[in-house]
């Protein structure tokens, strides 16, 4: 024992003497440069797995080059001329593209537009090598032009509702359609974490959502690996601003509009249910709050076309503030197959997805999806112009007219109350008096189902003709549950009540994942 405690003092005063020649601040700084240093090399190593060592050193002599005074300008020059060669053929057909929708929408003349469009694509029947197995496949725009020009006045239209006219939107909205509002929502979240990853260099993504986001928040959360932050909702179930504030950090990529503005960083307003009835709300005098492009922090917005848009299944957009979130990622040697312009100045880029060393040549595509069906983007395009402004106004006074009326019909049954107070379609219910899902479950024995993420009706054109019916059944059941209360035959109040009750969320998880799997 002496010998080892013998050799730890001669251990300690021979390191002592081959420190002490050294200052101590430089004893003090070694082991914080050493981190760093370590962090460098990791990050270094990590970007050498992912691209490869050439192509890793190709990329850093590139950037080198940029830094260069007049270097980055003369490429972006010389891409922008080839970029123009390459769409100088049709670039003055995009010179009449329509840029908003109709003052007065066009009805049944919109199938000779469509057929007119149509007739102008070139013949690629029998001449198309594998571009094309049943109609349309938009990712071909060069075969399927009209398809082209309906997705790009597609997006025009809907950027002009939602603030591209404005100053503050900076003038520069673009974006693309996607197969609904969950993919639209995937690729606004994923478009903010490469831009923040280029700007800030943020490679654990944090995103920042009220407790009442739609679960494609979660989705997107999972695919592209960033860690969520659910913030509480209020009293009034509006997300919590100071909650908010102060969940950001330094690696916080999403949030909400002032704050996202302060502090640099995204902003995605979910619009996929209202994009198509805020607007025109708007319009006819109702007072909402700010929600598009117009505020200051919002980078981008998905809008669903195929719910009070009116147009088919499967047909969403989503809009960026400007080029700069789009392009972060794009690979400068498939550059060249990206743009297609939209009217005044609105730009929608077949981006986010490219491939430049695949063996079948340079690859690019828009969003999830490679090929597309035309079909749905006709449809979409049909839809917005056959209503056009007058027709989505009229739709819109209508449906918010007898959303207020079921409102007032609510708050005028005792035992139920409204939650938070409706700004637009949606009014959602609970009570304290009765079980509202044995309530839900009558209302479903009428024919009437309701939505049971929690208790509400989503008032759409089907209700403005029997809202009436609907009040009265709601009264009924509300009734029947007081003075009968317990669960209907078949019912499913039992299993909402039990889920809702369960502490361990993961025993709901694996119930739900069951229950699909067994349905398909």
């Amino acid at each position: 024992m002496d010998a080892m405690e013998d050799s730890v003092l001669r251990l300690r005063a021979s390191v002592n003497s081959f420190l002490s020649q050294y200052e101590p601040i430089t004893l003090l700084l070694s082991p914080l440069l050493a981190l760093l240093l370590a962090r460098a090399l990791h990050s270094l190593l990590g970007v050498l797995q992912e691209k490869g060592i050439k192509a890793a050193v190709l990329g850093f002599l590139m950037n080198s080059v940029k830094l260069i005074p007049g270097v980055s300008g003369y490429i972006e020059s010389e891409m922008r001329k080839v970029v123009d060669k390459l769409q100088s053929g049709s670039k003055s057909k995009r010179d009449n593209w329509r840029a908003e929708l109709p003052n007065i929408g066009l009805g049944r003349r919109v199938i000779e537009e469509l057929e007119d469009a149509k007739s102008k694509d070139v013949a690629w029947q029998g001449k198309c090598s594998g571009t094309v197995f049943s109609h349309t496949n938009p990712l071909h725009q060069d075969v399927f032009q009209s398809v082209a020009k309906f997705e790009g006045e597609v997006v025009a239209m809907a950027a002009a509702l939602l603030g591209s006219k404005e100053k503050t939107s900076g003038g520069q909205i673009c974006g693309n359609m996607t197969s609904g509002g969950t993919e639209s929502i995937l690729l606004a979240v994923k478009t903010s974490r490469d831009y923040m990853r280029a700007k800030k260099g943020i490679i654990k993504p944090e995103m920042i959502i009220p407790e009442s986001a739609h679960s494609a928040y979660d989705k997107a959360a999972q695919y592209f690996n960033i860690k969520v932050r659910r913030v509480p909702v209020n009293k009034e179930f509006v997300a919590d601003v100071k909650g908010i504030r102060r969940c950001i950090n330094r690696n916080t990529i999403m949030e909400l509009g002032k704050l996202a503005s302060s502090y640099g960083i995204c902003f995605h307003v979910d619009l996929c249910l209202g994009g198509f009835i805020l607007p025109f709300a708007c319009k006819l005098g109702y007072q909402i709050p700010p929600f598009d492009f117009s505020v200051k922090g919002v980078t981008s917005i998905s809008i669903d076309v195929h719910k009070y848009g009116l147009g088919p299944k499967g047909t969403s957009i989503v809009l960026y503030r400007n080029h700069e979130l789009r392009k972060e990622h794009i690979d400068f040697s498939s550059i060249l197959t990206l743009l297609i312009d939209c009217p005044t100045s609105t730009v929608i880029y077949t981006i986010l997805y490219c491939v430049t060393e695949w063996s079948g040549g340079l690859y690019v595509s828009p969003t999830i999806a490679g090929s597309r069906p035309g079909g749905l983007i006709a449809g979409a395009w049909a839809a917005m112009m056959s209503l056009g402004l007058n027709g989505y106004l009229e739709n819109t006074r209508q449906i918010m007219e007898v959303s207020k009326k079921i409102q007032k019909g609510i708050e005028e049954i005792p035992e139920l109350f409204v939650v938070g107070k409706p700004h637009m379609t949606v009014v959602a219910f609970g009570s304290n008096a009765v079980d509202i899902f044995e309530v839900n479950d009558l209302m479903s024995s009428k024919g009437v189902p309701l939505i049971l993420l929690s208790l509400h009706i989503c008032v759409t054109l089907q209700h403005v003709p029997v809202f009436e019916d609907f009040l009265r059944d709601l009264r009924d059941s509300v009734k029947t549950v007081k003075e009968n209360p317990g669960p209907i035959s078949g019912g499913l109040a039992p299993v909402y009540g039990a889920a809702g009750k369960m502490p361990d969320r993961g025993m709901v998880q694996e119930l739900l994942v069951e229950f699909m799997d067994s349905s398909c």
